[in-house]
């Protein structure tokens, strides 16, 4: 077993290390064929769109057929291998009904036949084979053997396909054009320009440990480079202080102060005082704070050790006297990394910089939160994507699905330009409607509140007309720093929104932090976080926590008109409400007796979990209101993790069982007559507000950009034609029936400019 698993990481790495598509396929049949001892290995691809398979490499027949001879999907043992999505394996396979003759490859004396499809996101792109002259069935440790190869093998050729190798390798001109790279949807908007693909200026790998030859000398040259990049972190800073939130721009801050001294900058310098170089000391911290980091199963944490490698990287630069060469980024530059980084993408000049492109990073990873402020299309952890190959090649970013297609059609290219320049015209109508009320057009009265603290300013949601907050995420502030925020803190930042807002309503959600979300000072480490301690599960064991959170927040609203509602995350039992509430009314008092007069604050609980959908009444009964986190109810009442590209495709909105569960919330926190709202990703997509609305959702919050385009689609349809669509809409059985059916509605009823475009490659 040993043997084999040897033989099969030189295979992979063998095949990974080749230069070209065509010899990583030469390699893969010439090292099976050995590993195996058998007389033949073959491989063949699909051709998409012509129906047939190409004998793409082999060993051990005519090798003047390879590239050359096809066969058609459905015939043969190739394509019954295909058919069944499984190995077939036949001790005599010219005996077999599905046995199909090629006298051109040369394969008659051969009996023995064992064929693995290979298969990448549950379509088969090939088929890899191996056959011998004696009449055997291949043994169970054979099989497995080459199916495991050919897992690896789809890998390779899903790389190929992205970069059009495949579609040179099969001649297969403009039918493979449009090639699609699934990612997650970092940041929505399309984005069409030319990949820039960016490195790290310098690698930790290659630094040597070794004395240093002056303590004195090795200290300045250290503190010169520390410094050299504090200016460009200041400097980058400067350069989007008028465009990002204040929040987003408290990163900068977290990154100024990672090279304090009693921060990494304090460690290396320890080191040097013990007789380390400078670049080897630097190195040796930053591995230490790396691995601390990196043993963390939290999404979070992993972010930071990217923060803190970037840091390291930099600084390491200017120890090599290597300064940051100004790349040339074209005006349409789309930003391409193994692992994008802040510092990455605040390198590109902001008018050049049109959408970003990582393999690396998910939906909450820092450089996402960027995009999304920035306005700029982002796909994140697009884990197929070839970096090394798209230099320079034109890309297409789609946000809204998650999608990147290489090698653009002229025709693909000439669609997306068109929606891109609808888009703009539309906005520009939109701003018409910005202090209009979302009212339907049988009178019907919706509440559009925006989600901010993490992607969004104040401005901008105010801009886009704004009714409210739905969800304030209060957990920015613990997030930018490395230790929890003093209450007076809080209460200055909860301030300025509460005051910007006025006399609007604002929804402050308590810490919510764990899952995906943690702080670098308050580590959780666990083996199933999403499941774990998160949300209100932790402040009500940290009362201190809570109670200072709920006197900022009451502080924050002393004196004003506007409504306080506290809202209260992960609610998974009715104890947990109870003894929150009991929180709230304590610190009221100890507000009350410090000398504030404050307003009694509306308390109301997220509905997150499914245990909350099933008890969403007798909740009703406890609280001022309920409020739906849909994009994490919907994960887990899929049991999908959103942030994992490799189920992306299993995370649905649509999903019959969730709306059924959000039409049951509603239903219960109307009969208790409580006020019942939204705040995920649903409400601000078309077919979400208008289902939500017939269900009797009076609050939709949603990132502020959706908002415009929401209110005009509600101001454009009747709720009676909303009803309708539901009741059709519940008695369906599949996601992609209902998205179908609620896009050919809209269309039908004249409001498909709000239907995006989603392209299929050829």
């Amino acid at each position: 077993m040993l043997s084999q698993l040897h033989q099969l990481r030189e295979i992979v790495q063998d095949v990974s290390a080749a230069p070209t598509f065509h010899k990583a396929l030469e390699v893969m049949v010439r090292e099976v064929r050995i590993a195996l001892g058998t007389e033949v290995c073959s491989v063949y691809l699909r051709m998409p769109g012509r129906g047939q398979y190409l004998f793409a490499a082999n060993e051990g027949l005519n090798p003047d057929a390879v590239g050359r001879a096809t066969i058609d999907e459905g015939v043969g043992l190739v394509g019954l291998v295909s058919e069944r999505a499984e190995p077939v394996n036949l001790e005599a396979a010219s005996q077999h009904p599905r046995y199909f003759h090629m006298p051109e490859m040369g394969e008659e004396p051969f009996n023995a036949f064992l064929g693995a499809p290979i298969i990448h996101h549950r379509e088969v792109l090939g088929v890899l084979v191996v056959q011998q002259r004696e009449k055997r069935r291949f043994d169970e440790s054979e099989e497995a053997f080459l199916l495991t190869l050919s897992a690896q093998l789809a890998a390779v050729i899903a790389h190929a396909e992205a970069v059009g190798d495949m579609a040179n390798f099969v001649n297969a001109n403009d039918d493979r054009e449009d090639l699609k790279i699934q990612g997650i949807a970092g940041s929505p908007g399309i984005a069409l320009g030319v990949a820039t693909v960016v490195h790290p200026a310098a690698s930790l790998d290659g630094v040597p440990d070794k004395e240093a030859e002056s303590v004195t000398v090795e200290l300045m040259v250290f503190d010169r480079a520390v410094e050299s990049v504090r200016n460009d972190i200041r400097r980058i800073s400067d350069q989007f202080a008028q465009s990002l939130p204040r929040e987003e721009l408290a990163l900068f801050d977290v990154y100024l102060h990672m090279l304090d001294d009693d921060a990494i900058t304090g460690d290396v310098r320890q080191r040097i005082r013990r007789g380390e170089w400078a670049q080897g000391a630097l190195k040796n911290v930053i591995r230490e704070h790396l691995s601390r980091f990196k043993r963390m199963e939290d999404a979070y944490l992993r972010e930071r050790a990217t923060d803190v490698e970037d840091l390291g990287l930099r600084v390491l630069a200017y120890l090599q006297d290597i300064r940051t060469h100004k790349a040339h980024f074209p005006p349409d530059t789309v930003l391409v990394g193994e692992e994008i980084t802040p510092s990455m993408l605040t390198n590109v000049p902001a008018e050049r910089l049109k959408g970003v492109v990582s393999k690396r990073g998910a939906v909450n990873s820092h450089v996402a939160i960027l995009a999304r402020a920035l306005d700029i299309p982002a796909v994140m952890g697009v884990v197929d994507l070839p970096t090394h190959q798209l230099d320079g090649q034109p890309l297409i970013v789609d946000g809204h699905y998650g999608e990147v297609y290489a090698n653009p059609s002229a025709k693909l290219t000439a669609e997306y330009q068109t929606v891109l320049a609808e888009d703009r015209e539309f906005a520009e109508e939109l701003n018409e409607l910005r202090g209009l009320p979302c009212i339907t057009l049988d009178g019907h009265r919706v509440l559009l509140w925006v989600n901010i603290g993490l992607t969004r300013d104040i401005s901008r949601s105010l801009d886009r007309g704004a009714e409210g907050i739905g969800l304030f995420r209060t957990e920015v502030p613990f997030m930018a720093q490395d230790r929890f925020p003093t209450e007076e803190e809080q209460r200055r930042l909860y301030r300025s929104h509460m005051e910007a807002f006025e006399p609007r309503p604002v929804t402050m959600r308590t810490l919510d932090v764990g899952g995906d979300k943690a702080l670098s000072y308050f580590p959780i480490a666990e083996d199933n976080p999403f499941l774990g301690w998160r949300g209100i599960r932790v402040t009500l064991d940290h009362p201190e926590i809570f109670l200072a959170q709920a006197r900022a927040m009451l502080k924050a609203n002393a004196g004003l008109q506007g409504v306080l509602r506290i809202m209260l995350p992960m609610v998974s039992s009715i104890s947990e409400v109870e003894e929150a509430q009991r929180l709230v009314g304590q610190a009221h008092r100890e507000v009350t007796e410090e000398g504030f007069e404050v307003k009694d604050p509306l308390v109301g609980v997220m509905v997150e979990v499914p245990s909350a959908v099933y008890q969403a009444r007798e909740l009703a009964r406890r609280v001022d209101f309920l409020a739906v986190g849909s994009n994490d109810l919907t994960q887990y009442m899929l049991a999908v993790d959103r942030n994992n590209s490799r189920v992306a495709d299993l995370y649905r909105d649509f999903h019959p069982a969730v709306l059924r569960a959000l039409r049951e919330v509603a239903r219960n926190a109307q009969a208790e007559r409580k006020g019942v709202g939204i705040c995920g990703e649903l409400a601000g997509t078309p077919i979400g507000a208008v289902l939500l609305m017939a269900m009797g959702y009076q609050v939709l919050s949603m990132n502020a950009t959706n908002l415009p385009k929401v209110k005009w689609l509600l101001r454009n349809i009747k709720r009676t034609d909303a009803r309708r669509m539901l009741a059709r809409v519940l008695k369906m059985e599949r996601a992609e029936e209902i998205r179908q059916y609620m896009e050919g509605q809209l269309i039908d009823a004249g409001l498909g400019r709000l239907v995006p475009s989603h392209h299929e490659p050829a």
